[in-house]
């Protein structure tokens, strides 16, 4: 070997033994990997950080605008609904309606580029969920790596060992060619992440936030089994009547927060304000201890139902918690709330009260204020943003789930239609991917589905800068020739085995090299080295082309296999040890499969 191998063969053993040390961030080891890589020589310093410049870059960065408006505009929640309502609040049924969309949606456009686009929207779930993203992003990730294998178009190597079949004068592969062995892969794959790998992924709580969440503001105050649904019936004395005329407080002790109208869960839920009227067939969500319920039900004709995960979630997304503090020369101290009318004043309603640290029960007609209680007011998250003009209230928290209300929450249709033009041009090929994503990302921009502020606030500089950094380092393994080596001499060692065992090598080589490079760079390399051997020993290159293609997609095993993986890193909290675990048997499945179905399909 040639020195310059040497160092980029150091290099790279230094930088997976940083990453699975966990002792440095992995952003900052791909800068030291960057600047090593620029005083080596083997590479120009100008291309050293030329990965900042990479399209997939860019790419990425534009895709971040793109998920941040369907943020904004609230579709990313409704789709996290849509998922919570139909996962019934389970784990796997979660999974088993998301990994089959990111599967689809990789098939017909980058998998970088689906992961980028549900990645708020399985945030947003989570959080509303109380499942961990550790428990959802990896499976998602490895969802999207593997839909690519189900089409010619769904990721570079399917392209380009077709092109390579091409240009050696052989029939290239057709659209539908891979479908087979990927859609194998896929339902096997499925039910390793969603029955097995769940043992295995970490368990790692939501990133690390000073303020309180909803539902452990719920905790805190002892409210969690408090939130009620009762539906106004004919005859009801309710109708027409404001809470403070119907004494729902004063009587009764219950606080009415929001109204859904229309007959229905699904209709948009209404916050209530002083003037607020209920109206026959209303449902509405209150905040009670359950033994005032029976007496409400009865002397004013309600009934009450179930007020399901779903219905939460659905009332989190209009209605929000805010917890604040009386100051020392607060006008409230002293008063009752109900000489406090709050809800006239704020657009806001008390539903807790702490005191010395303990939670106090709450008589709205009788309870006096002092100095240093903490109040739980709730309320439209737009009554909730407005609390900061307040003289008299100290905000001690505002929970982190008002990020992902929607801002621009008009501009829905816009954002769809953007996101839907993107991926026609993206699968027609009316566009290339950069500039499709880069316009939808400009568009989204124009339209005021995402202001700039937010914009700049999307991106992930973790990931883009990992993302980066490591991408000269399958420049500098070509320009050292380190590459060409690994290839030719472990090719080598197959000699003239059995074409099983050689599609078999040629898929172990492929997947190894892309766990640290490029699997594109990976692809263009074996694939002229796969196929001559295939034509050196009389068989038909086809099963082996494909076997090539196939494990060049199986990056499972290393965060910085694959912009998806990188992707999910920080969200997920992920070491480098995780993906390890969960994906080296999932790589070992997609070979078992590989080998099982490609001679069928192909034969020798």
């Amino acid at each position: 070997m040639t020195t310059d191998m040497w160092i980029v063969f150091t290099l790279l053993a230094g930088a997976i033994a940083l990453f699975l040390s966990d002792r440095i961030r992995m952003d900052l080891v791909a800068l030291l990997l960057v600047v090593c890589l620029a005083l080596s020589g083997i590479i120009t310093p100008a291309e050293a950080v030329s990965g900042f410049g990479e399209p997939v870059v860019v790419m990425i960065a534009a895709l971040f605008v793109v998920g941040e408006g369907l943020l904004r505009t609230g579709i990313a929640s409704a789709t996290g609904s849509w998922l919570l309502r139909v996962g019934g609040g389970s784990e796997t049924r979660l999974l088993l309606f998301l990994l089959p969309v990111v599967a689809l949606l990789s098939a017909f456009m980058s998998s970088t580029g689906a992961v980028a686009l549900l990645l708020p929207v399985v945030m947003s779930l989570s959080r509303r969920s109380g499942f961990a993203p550790s428990r959802l992003l990896m499976p998602l990730a490895f969802a999207a790596l593997i839909g690519g294998m189900l089409t010619l178009i769904g990721t570079p190597p399917n392209i380009i060992v077709s092109g390579q079949m091409r240009s050696s004068g052989l029939e290239p592969f057709g659209f539908f060619d891979f479908t087979p062995v990927g859609l194998a892969v896929l339902v096997v794959g499925m039910a390793y992440l969603i029955l097995i790998a769940r043992r295995l992924l970490p368990n790692h709580p939501l990133a690390a936030d000073e303020r309180q969440g909803i539902r452990a503001l719920y905790e805190r105050y002892n409210l969690s089994r408090q939130l009620h649904r009762l539906e106004v019936l004919p005859g009801s004395p309710l109708a027409q009547k404001t809470p403070a005329e119907a004494l729902l407080r004063t009587e009764y002790e219950v606080t009415l927060i929001a109204i859904s109208r229309s007959g229905g869960w699904l209709p948009s839920l209404i916050p209530v304000l002083a003037n607020t009227r209920m109206q026959y067939a209303d449902q509405l969500l209150v905040y009670a201890d359950s033994d005032r319920l029976e007496r409400i039900c009865r002397e004013q004709a309600l009934t009450a139902l179930d007020c399901p995960a779903s219905a939460v979630s659905r009332l989190e997304q209009s209605t929000g918690l805010a917890e604040v503090l009386l100051s020392p020369d607060s006008k409230f101290c002293g008063q009752t709330l109900k000489q406090l009318r709050l809800r006239e004043r704020l657009g806001l309603s008390v539903i807790g009260l702490r005191r010395n640290r303990e939670c106090c029960p709450l008589e709205f007609a009788s309870t006096e204020l002092a100095a240093g209680d903490t109040l739980l007011l709730a309320g439209s998250w737009e009554r909730i943003r407005s609390l900061s003009q307040s003289r008299e209230l100290v905000v001690l928290n505002l929970p982190p789930e008002l990020e992902e209300v929607p801002t621009h929450g008009s501009k829905a249709p816009l954002a769809l239609g953007i996101l839907g033009a993107m991926l026609v041009c993206m699968t027609s090929g009316w566009l290339d991917n950069l500039s499709a994503i880069l316009l939808a990302a400009l568009a989204m921009i124009l339209s005021g589905c995402v202001n700039l502020k937010e914009a700049y606030r999307s991106f992930n500089a973790t990931s883009l800068i990992l993302i980066a950094g490591m991408l000269p380092m399958a420049l500098a393994m070509e320009r050292s020739g380190a590459l060409d080596y690994l290839v030719r001499h472990l090719v080598g060692l197959i000699g003239d085995s059995e074409p099983l065992l050689l599609c078999a090598s040629l898929f172990l080589l492929t997947s190894v090299l892309s766990q640290f490079i490029s699997n594109t760079a990976t692809t263009v390399l074996v694939a002229p080295v796969a196929l001559s051997t295939a034509q050196l020993l009389g068989i038909n290159p086809e099963p082996v082309m494909i076997s090539v293609a196939i494990a060049a997609s199986t990056a499972f095993a290393t965060p910085i296999a694959s912009p998806v993986n990188t992707l999910v890193v920080t969200a997920g909290g992920y070491r480098f040890a995780d993906f390890a675990r969960v994906g080296i048997p999932l790589q070992l499945i997609a070979l078992v499969l590989t080998l099982l179905l490609t001679p069928l399909l192909f034969p020798f």
